[in-house]
C-alpha cells in the first residue's frame, strides 16, 4: 500500500469542501425561495453543525479504533448521497422541498467527520514540531473550498441556464456537481489514500462520548484551548452570518446585488485565509510560538469586527466602483474583511497544533473531535444569536463579538504564553 501522504489527504479534504463550498451560499436564498422564514432557514443552516457537534466525537473515537481510512471513505460516500439529496429536493417546491433539504443537511452533518479525521490523518504521519504548521493545510483546504465552491455554484447555475434547462435543473445544478464531485473524490481516495494509523499500536481507551468530552476537557491547558476554540468560532459564525445582510442595508442594495456581493467577499476572505495558513502560519509559530500566535491572532479579529458596521455606501461593489465616491468606503471593508481573515486562519493551526501535542497518540482522534464538537456547537448557537441581535440593531452581533474575541485574546495571552508543563496523561 502507498506511504500516508499529505498531498492525498489534502486533496481528499478540499475537494469534499468544494462540495459543501457549493451548497452552503445557497441555502438561505434556496429555503426561502421555498417559503421558509428566517428562523427556518437558521434552523436547517445549523442542522449540519448540530450533527456534526453530536458525532464528530464518536467518529473520532472510531478511528482510534479502527483506522482512519475507513471513517473517511464511508464520510466521503455518504456526503455524495446527501448532495444528490439536496439536488432532488431543490427541483421540489413548499414544504417537501424544506422537508428533503433539512434531511439532506442532516444527513451530511451526520457524516461530516472528514475534518476531525483528517487532522488526525495529519497528527499520524506529522512529528510534533511540524504539526501546527501541517495543520494549516487543513485551514487551506477550507479557504480554497470557499473560494471555488460558490464559484462553480454560479458557474454550474450560468451553464445550465445557458443549455436551455428548466428552472428545476438550474436549481439543481450546485447539488449535482456537488455530489459527482464527491464521487469522484471517494473513487480516488479509495484508490491513492492509505492508512495512517494502525489500530492496537497503542492500546486505545474505549469511553463513552460524554465520558470521553469530561476526560478531554478536565485537563487545564487542553480544555481552555478548547473553549478559546469554540468562542473563536462562535464570533466568526456570526460574522458569516449577517456579513450579507450587513451589507445590503449599509450599500442599500438590492437582494441580488447583496447576495452577489457577500459571495464575492467570501472568496475574496477564503483566498486571504488560504494564503495566511499555507505560508506565514509556520513561520509566525516559529517566531512567535503557538501560545503567542493564538492570543494575537484573536486580538487582530476582534480588533477589525469593530468598525465593520459603520461602513457606509450607495453603490454595489464592482471594478468601476473604485473610480466613484464610494470606491474608498468598499476599500475600507475589503481591508477589514482582509483583517477578519487573517485573525481568524491564524488562530487554527496553532491551537489544533497545540491540542495536537497536549493529546497522546493513540487520543488524537478523539480529542480533536471533542475540538470540533466544540466549533460545531458554536456555529448551531451563532447565526440564531447574531440575528437576534441584528434584529435589535446591525452593529449589535460586531461589537458584542468583537469584544468577546478581545477579550478572549487577553484570556488566551495570560493562560498561554506561559510555556505549558502539562504530562501527557498515561494510562493504568
Amino acid at each position: 500500500m502507498r506511504k500516508p501522504s499529505l498531498a492525498i489527504i489534502f486533496l481528499t479534504v478540499f475537494v469534499d469542501l468544494i462540495g459543501f463550498g457549493l451548497v452552503l451560499p445557497l441555502l438561505p436564498n434556496y429555503s426561502r425561495s421555498f417559503g421558509a422564514t428566517a428562523f427556518q432557514v437558521g434552523c436547517i443552516m445549523a442542522s449540519y453543525s448540530l450533527m456534526q457537534f453530536l458525532f464528530a466525537p464518536a467518529w473520532g473515537a472510531l478511528s482510534d479504533r479502527i483506522g482512519r481510512r475507513p471513517v473517511l471513505l464511508a464520510s466521503t460516500l455518504v456526503a455524495t448521497l446527501s448532495y444528490g439529496t439536496f439536488a432532488f429536493g431543490s427541483t421540489l417546491a413548499g414544504t417537501p422541498a424544506l422537508l428533503v433539504i433539512l434531511g439532506s443537511r442532516i444527513v451530511a452533518g451526520i457524516c461530516g467527520a472528514n475534518i476531525t479525521v483528517a487532522q488526525a490523518y495529519i497528527a499520524d504521519i506529522t512529528p510534533p514540531e511540524d504539526r501546527s504548521r501541517r495543520m494549516g493545510l487543513i485551514g487551506m483546504a477550507f479557504g480554497m473550498g470557499f473560494i471555488v465552491g460558490p464559484a462553480l455554484a454560479v458557474g454550474s447555475q450560468w451553464l445550465s441556464r445557458r443549455m436551455g434547462g428548466s428552472t428545476a435543473l438550474v436549481a439543481a445544478a450546485p447539488g449535482v456537481l456537488a455530489a459527482g464531485l464527491c464521487l469522484l473524490n471517494f473513487l480516488s481516495a479509495f484508490i491513492r489514500l492509505p492508512e495512517s494509523w494502525k489500530p492496537g499500536t497503542t492500546p486505545s481507551v474505549r469511553r463513552t462520548r460524554w465520558i470521553q468530552f469530561q476526560s478531554t476537557i478536565r485537563r487545564p491547558s487542553v480544555g481552555f484551548l478548547i473553549l478559546t476554540f469554540f468562542l473563536a468560532t462562535f464570533g466568526f459564525t456570526c460574522f458569516e452570518s449577517t456579513l450579507g445582510l450587513m451589507i445590503q442595508q449599509n450599500f442599500g442594495l438590492t437582494n441580488e446585488d447583496a447576495a452577489r456581493t457577500n459571495a464575492v467577499l467570501f472568496c475574496y476572505a477564503g483566498l486571504i485565509g488560504a494564503i495566511v495558513q499555507a505560508g506565514p502560519v509556520g513561520r509566525l509559530v516559529k517566531k512567535l510560538g503557538e501560545s503567542r500566535l493564538i492570543a494575537g491572532s484573536l486580538l487582530v479579529f476582534g480588533l477589525a469586527m469593530f468598525p465593520l458596521p459603520f461602513i457606509h455606501g450607495s453603490q454595489p461593489l464592482d471594478w468601476g466602483v473604485f473610480l466613484k465616491p464610494d470606491g474608498t468606503r468598499w476599500l475600507l471593508l475589503l481591508l477589514t474583511v482582509a483583517g477578519l481573515a487573517i485573525g481568524s486562519g491564524l488562530t487554527r493551526p496553532p491551537l489544533f497544533g497545540m491540542l495536537s501535542r497536549l493529546t497522546p497518540a493513540d487520543e488524537q482522534g478523539a480529542t480533536l473531535g471533542v475540538a470540533q464538537s466544540a466549533g460545531a456547537l458554536a456555529r448551531v448557537f451563532g447565526p440564531p444569536f447574531a440575528g437576534l441581535l441584528f434584529d435589535r440593531h446591525p452593529s449589535w452581533p460586531y461589537l458584542l463579538c468583537g469584544a468577546l474575541a478581545v477579550l478572549t485574546g487577553a484570556l488566551a495571552w495570560q493562560r498561554l504564553v506561559q510555556p505549558v508543563t502539562e504530562p501527557l496523561p498515561t494510562h493504568s
